[in-house]
């Protein structure tokens, strides 16, 4: 499941439509525009349309697999101190007294909350502290491949 704050949802349900109305409808006029100039083997401009109708029909997919019921959600996360989407996470690592907080979430969140860094459920970190409560120390591999022990403080859930 993709949890997303509802500013986030608006935004990609907003591109969606766009990209499903006008956004299609533009791209089909510079490929007809682009094949009435004639030879389409060498027609640069009719490829370069051809190429950005595929992006754009690649996003469409990919928005309505994220936007989709079964695969979203904007409700809230319950207040049950455990790390797991829509979750402000507070931690620390073993033997620093430095916190450290992150939204627990979809990468896309971080485009309308930029207050905050986001982590995704599939990052290293999501991955290490998801299902996790707080109090508890757990291990996280590094990217240099060394292991850390982090000290989740809190995890309560996002209020916008």
């Amino acid at each position: 499941m993709i949890w997303l704050t509802q500013p986030t949802y608006d935004r990609l349900h907003a591109e969606l439509e766009h990209l499903r109305g006008p956004g299609r409808a533009e791209i089909v006029e510079r490929i007809s525009a682009a094949r009435d100039e004639g030879d389409l083997k060498e027609n640069g401009g009719y490829h370069a349309a051809k190429d950005e109708q595929g992006k754009i029909e690649g996003r469409i997919a990919q928005l309505e697999q994220m936007l989709d019921p079964k695969n979203a959600t904007t409700e809230p996360s319950p207040d049950d101190h455990r790390v797991s989407p829509g979750k402000v996470v507070t931690y620390r690592f073993n033997g620093d007294d430095d916190e450290e907080r992150f939204l627990f979430g979809a990468r896309e969140i971080a485009d309308d909350h930029t207050d905050i860094e986001v982590y995704s459920p599939q990052s290293p970190l999501g991955l290490a502290l998801n299902g996790h409560e707080a109090g508890e120390t757990v291990d996280f591999e590094q990217p240099n491949g060394k292991v850390a022990k982090i000290e989740i403080i809190s995890a309560v859930p996002f209020s916008g």
